[in-house]
């Protein structure tokens, strides 16, 4: 196996396990107001981008000096699939509780764990093309905003459907 199939291995296995622990490390916190920045504090579909988001970038800013050497358009390419992974969650969310008329916990996970798999499968494959590289300024403005946005708008929540819970989002659209 390759470097990069391990890295991109590794990477998937370490997502999955924090994004999943992630869900719960605000109330296992007893809902540090800090934490809440990084965690999900509640059941909406923007908190719940912080599951990808925050792993991801974690992970990405851990390896990127050892695969720099070998892989001189792998930072360019984790941004892509940083974003790509993060965004995912909503569209696939979205998706298919609009067709079904609801949500369901297994789609849910279903959707995390597919979010993840085309992060990463999108980052190994520009990896090797270097397709996103004559991008990597506005990724990285991309990946800035998109981290103090998570910031902002954990206390700061408008009062549109993808910041309220699922149930609530519904409630509001009816109304």
């Amino acid at each position: 196996m390759n470097k990069l199939k391990l890295y991109t291995l590794m990477g998937v296995v370490f997502v999955m396990i924090t994004g999943t622990l992630s869900h719960f490390v605000y109330e296992w916190s007893g809902k540090s107001f800090i934490l809440g920045f990084f965690f999900p504090v509640n059941e909406s579909t923007w908190e719940h981008m912080k599951l990808c988001f925050f792993p991801m970038l974690l992970y990405f800013l851990f390896m990127s000096r050892k695969m720099k050497a070998d892989y001189p358009c792998a930072v360019s390419s984790m941004l892509v699939g940083i974003l790509l992974g993060t965004c995912l969650i909503p569209v696939i969310f979205y998706t298919y509780s609009g067709i079904l008329g609801k949500n369901y916990m297994a789609l849910d996970i279903a959707t995390f764990v597919l979010s993840v798999l085309l992060g990463f499968f999108t980052f190994y494959r520009l990896s090797l093309s270097c397709k996103a590289e004559e991008y990597l300024f506005l990724l990285k403005l991309a990946v800035i905003a998109f981290a103090i946005c998570f910031v902002l708008f954990t206390y700061l929540t408008p009062k549109v459907g993808i910041f309220m819970e699922p149930s609530a989002s519904a409630l509001h659209i009816l109304n």
